[in-house]
């Protein structure tokens, strides 16, 4: 008799984001559209990051490794899902979705406390900008984008060894268009109350610390700028936050809405779309935001286009 507790032979069914109706044909080419620009746009800030002189900051390198983990971000989900779709068989493996838990949770949460990072950042350049070099120094930066990595990391190596050590011996079909903690749960014949009240806890404080750490770094930022006597520096200082808090404030919207709810609220419906927007249209939405409000990254992007069109043109 077939062993149907174990989840190591058994793949699971992802139901998936799209049908095969025309419209729904349509988004799945907007989403793939969306997964090449994101690649191409985070690829080019490192890029320019890592081979302009002027751009060898603290900012930029945090900036640098936002791009970094929205790339791995979309990779983890776009392609298995775009596969699935083309050949229709919306099957993944207990390792891919193992593996798609662990790089979606690592990379949120080390998202989140990586842009606690960049907010102590402006609060330093603005608040502090003499101090600047000596408050935001090299190994300052890296610890804290180590730290940002380590802490994801440690959440997406809990939550992929604890979801799939549930036996799963009832229905295998994932409500949904990736391996999410949550979904995979609902599917477990076990009692994971415990482990759904933890991991309820480790969203909050994932989202939480870095959240109320952002948020004193703008209060001291806005009562700075508030003291300034020049318009000019008030109006300089409001357009180097405004991008970061553009990004925070879409990345935080998104993810609070899709875990902080009750649960009688869900609906799976509407995770699939809010988690959509959160995976794949931030990515591609964070590089454009900073392209468009950082005068010093299309100083160098303009320069560099210049620069292709006279050898273009020789």
């Amino acid at each position: 008799m077939e062993n149907t507790n174990d989840t190591t032979d058994v793949n699971f069914i992802l139901l998936g984001l799209f049908n095969h109706t025309q419209i729904h044909l349509f988004l799945f080419a907007m989403v793939l559209m969306i997964f090449i620009v994101s690649l191409t746009s985070n690829s080019l800030i490192i890029i320019f990051i890592y081979m302009e002189p002027r751009l060898h900051t603290p900012m930029y390198f945090l900036l640098s490794q936002l791009s970094l983990m929205d790339m791995m971000l979309v990779s983890t989900i776009v392609p298995k899902m775009a596969a699935n779709y083309l050949t229709d068989t919306r099957t993944i493996s207990p390792t891919g979705c193992g593996s798609q838990i662990f790089f979606s949770v690592t990379l949120g949460g080390s998202e989140c406390f990586l842009l606690a990072a960049m907010s102590y950042d402006r609060y330093v350049a603005i608040c502090h900008p003499l101090r600047y070099p000596i408050l935001m120094n090299q190994r300052l930066c890296l610890l804290m984008t180590a730290g940002s990595w380590l802490l994801g990391v440690l959440d997406g190596l809990m939550q992929a060894g604890a979801t799939l050590s549930f036996p799963y011996c009832h229905s295998r079909k994932i409500n949904h268009f990736f391996c999410e903690a949550p979904s995979l749960v609902r599917l477990a014949c076990a009692d994971t109350k415990i482990f759904e009240f933890f991991m309820y806890i480790c969203c909050i404080l994932m989202l939480l610390i870095p959240l109320a750490l952002i948020l004193v770094s703008y209060s001291l930022i806005l009562t700075t700028v508030l003291h300034m006597q020049s318009v000019a520096a008030r109006k300089k200082a409001f357009t180097t936050c405004s991008s970061h808090l553009a990004v925070v404030g879409i990345f935080f919207g998104t993810t609070t809405f899709l875990y902080m709810r009750p649960k009688s609220y869900h609906s799976m419906k509407h995770d699939k779309v809010v988690s959509g927007f959160y995976t794949i249209l931030t990515p591609v939405l964070n590089p454009l935001i900073y392209t468009v409000r950082n005068k010093e990254v299309k100083g160098v992007l303009s320069r560099w286009m210049g620069e292709i069109m006279s050898v273009k043109n020789k």
